[in-house]
């Protein structure tokens, strides 16, 4: 057992570092209380913001949209820092960022000012949201990672049903600026110290090749700019957009059909309810199948899923379960995403690579409500907006075929288990 621990130890470049036991509570409770305030939150409080101030519902909307995009472009600098100095400073940074550009939305003068704030929380959201702490577990943790990925997920996907009511809570009781006050605080309290004091252990090296000897892995930018790391990038962004629509345009497809908004809003939680389980799957799938045969199947399944609730006519239970189907799936794909660089590419320079790679990701995202809608005011109706977001999720199945490297081509540092299972 001690030299099976020694080896795990040398391969992982944590032989003389033990886990850090404080990092991954820690980070579930900033996850929850970050995305919570910074994400969650706003959709509660935004017709209060607009009863309040006048502003167009279309420009605040714009405006966390925006903040979006900035959490995309800014995690690609974020995701390099991690990797060179750990994750405490960015991550503590990110927390009195998100703190001040949330008291600033509460007492913005005017429009302008609430867009600035929100592209400050478009920052903070890139030092603390999912991606700089998959980095942080997937260094510390080394080949035990998929566990400690899954149960951050877990807890992260606890952000909206803790938050949303909290929120809607304060809200009755105080002005939109007074709830933004105090959940800026809250954000404050709970994060910083957290970051600051759980997220002190020595930072490791990155993870030897398998065998437990160092070798040279190519450098970030030869693998962003290789054919498997582009296509990859395509098929996840184009699954993404059509998992990301399918959920906002969700209660207007069911309801066009004459469901019931209360029905239609027990479908989307219920969706939700669905996607917390399809994480609790991904570890299962991951030990029976290859990445690309994990990944081929999970888009091809969205797309099947995607097809189902769109075109479906019913009856209404029937719609649910495609509903919560499609959920799931999109539970496995969060975990899919979050390990797709480890399993192709090894854990050096994680942040940085697994940033570039969620950045269009994130922005496909960010248009997805906008684009959506207009799509299926083109089309003509939801049910084609979803026969084509079926067709967009094939499609990734596809590109996503000839999205792993060859195993002559994979860098140092793959701990993914066996080599022969990747590809298959």
């Amino acid at each position: 057992m001690a030299g099976a621990a020694a080896t795990r130890g040398a391969v992982t470049g944590t032989a003389t570092r033990p886990r850090p036991r404080a990092v991954l509570p820690a980070l579930c409770v900033t996850q929850i209380t970050g995305w919570g305030i910074l994400y969650y939150a706003f959709p509660v409080l935004n017709p209060h913001i607009t009863a309040g101030t006048g502003w167009p519902p279309t420009a605040t909307t714009a405006a966390f949209s925006a903040a979006l995009l900035v959490s995309a472009l800014a995690g690609i600098p974020v995701g390099r820092a991690v990797d060179r100095h750990g994750p405490r400073a960015v991550m503590t940074a990110g927390s009195a960022t998100g703190a001040a550009a949330v008291l600033a939305m509460a007492w913005a003068p005017g429009l302008p000012a609430f867009t600035a704030a929100w592209l400050l929380a478009g920052a903070a959201m890139a030092a603390t949201f999912y991606q700089p702490a998959f980095a942080a577990l997937t260094r510390w943790w080394g080949p035990d990672r998929l566990r400690a990925l899954t149960i951050l997920t877990l807890a992260g996907g606890l952000a909206s049903t803790a938050f949303a009511p909290l929120t809607a809570a304060l809200a009755a009781h105080h002005t939109w600026r007074t709830t933004y006050t105090l959940l800026a605080l809250l954000l404050a309290a709970v994060t910083l110290p957290a970051h600051a004091l759980a997220l002190r252990a020595p930072w490791p090296p990155p993870a030897a090749a398998p065998g437990g000897h160092h070798q040279a892995a190519p450098d970030t930018r030869t693998v962003t700019r290789s054919r498997p790391f582009l296509l990859l990038a395509t098929a996840l962004t184009l699954s993404g957009f059509a998992l990301s629509a399918g959920v906002i345009t969700l209660v207007p497809l069911l309801t066009e059909r004459g469901v019931t908004a209360t029905t239609a809003a027990w479908a989307l939680g219920l969706g939700g309810a669905g996607q917390t389980l399809g994480r609790l799957l991904y570890s299962p799938l991951a030990r029976r199948t290859g990445v690309t045969a994990r990944t081929v199947l999970l888009l091809l399944a969205g797309a099947v899923t995607t097809a189902a609730v769109g075109l479906v006519p019913g009856p209404v239970l029937l719609l649910i379960v495609a509903a919560v189907a499609a959920g799931l799936i999109r539970g496995n794909v969060t975990l899919l995403r979050a390990t797709a660089v480890t399993d192709r590419w090894g854990t050096a320079h994680y942040g940085h690579r697994s940033a570039v790679l969620a950045a269009p990701v994130t922005i496909a995202g960010a248009l997805a409500p906008a684009a959506a809608t207009a799509l299926a005011s083109f089309l003509g109706g939801y049910p084609r907006l979803f026969a084509l977001l079926a067709a967009l999720s094939a499609l990734a199945a596809l590109l996503a075929l000839a999205g792993t490297p060859s195993p002559a081509r994979r860098s140092g540092g793959a701990d993914t288990g066996n080599p022969a299972r990747r590809r298959r």
